[in-house]
């Protein structure tokens, strides 16, 4: 898949290219579209992908925090108000329906959406047509709407905090971002892409990527994800003076996950490099399935008799989970 997976997500693992190839499918339609993943995983740049593989490409993509819209502003925000509809309301206003008309609308946080809203987007999902407050006329509207969520919506149902009809409005096509613990091999594409972008964003010459280092980032279990990862990449080419990403300034829950040997491991050779490299690549897919080789080579995209070949000719790896695909 190269540098790129789909629009500006950058990867190339299997986790990621499952969803990509779902998300291509569904961008040549018009289908409703519900993104689901952690925080920082980049459904909004999912979103917009699809959005401008689609043939609404060139009309307005218009993206919504439920989460950050005040709860007495919502329903105004995405329908729109009369002029009088409301305290404040000195003229008549547009919402994101509006706005989007043609288009696509993402909405994130899908799940603080209150129940009356609820309501009314399920009315819009129906009928293509709405009313603003406080208004009587009946707008019609021709979008595509992509929602987003970071928990189980489904769960959301069975609690009776999301509306069950509205639910499987939204559901038509479900689309998995996996978290970055489950694609670590896109991690030293990722690092690179983002010491590039942020070295050209504050005027400094690019520092080189450490092995050493990618070793850490491999180790570490990402909670923020992707958006936690380019922020800790910022920091450190900010505060680097050397030609070499520095690893004291990584963060202090990082620095526990270094080898003991990094500093060392800093002079080591290209070679040397490259073999603790791809060990610790090899390590970390067989981690993330649960010691499975026939998975692990897949995640690699490697055959599982070349995986075994490295194995042997690199050394061993972190411990393995049993498995019965050896």
């Amino acid at each position: 898949m190269g540098n790129r997976g789909f629009g500006h997500l950058i990867g190339a693992s299997t986790a990621l290219e499952k969803t990509i190839k779902q998300a291509r499918a569904v961008a040549a339609t018009s289908a409703t579209v519900l993104l689901m993943g952690e925080n920082g995983t980049g459904k909004e740049l999912l979103a917009r992908a699809i959005h401008e593989e689609s043939t609404r490409a060139h009309e307005p993509f218009i993206a919504v925090s439920c989460a950050a819209l005040p709860e007495s502003l919502i329903e105004s925000e995405l329908f729109g108000h009369e002029k009088g509809a409301f305290t404040g309301a000195v003229q008549a206003r547009k919402g994101r329906f509006e706005l989007a008309d043609g288009g696509t609308l993402f909405l994130d946080e899908i799940s603080e959406l209150t129940p009356a809203v609820q309501v009314k987007l399920l009315r819009v999902l129906q009928e293509r047509a709405f009313e603003r407050v406080g208004g009587t006329k009946t707008i019609e509207v021709d979008i595509r709407l992509i929602a987003a969520c970071n928990c189980d919506l489904e769960k959301q149902v069975e609690s009776g905090r999301f509306r069950r009809d509205l639910y499987y409005r939204l559901n038509v096509v479900p689309l998995v971002l996996p978290p970055l613990r489950e694609r670590r091999e896109d991690l030293p594409l990722l690092a690179a892409h983002f010491v590039a972008k942020t070295s050209e964003k504050h005027g400094r010459t690019q520092p080189e990527l450490d092995h050493a280092l990618i070793e850490a980032l491999l180790e570490y279990d990402w909670p923020g994800n992707v958006r936690e990862l380019e922020n800790v990449i910022e920091r450190l080419v900010i505060l680097t003076t050397g030609a070499r990403l520095g690893l004291e300034f990584l963060p202090e829950n990082m620095q526990r996950t270094l080898p003991k040997d990094a500093a060392a491991a800093d002079e080591t050779t290209l070679e040397g490099a490259t073999v603790a490299l791809r060990r610790r690549m090899i390590a970390a897919a067989l981690k993330s399935e649960s010691g499975n080789k026939v998975a692990a080579a897949k995640r690699l995209g490697i055959s599982r008799s070349y995986l075994h070949r490295l194995i042997t000719e690199l050394g061993p790896t972190e411990p393995e989970a049993p498995s019965s695909h050896k």
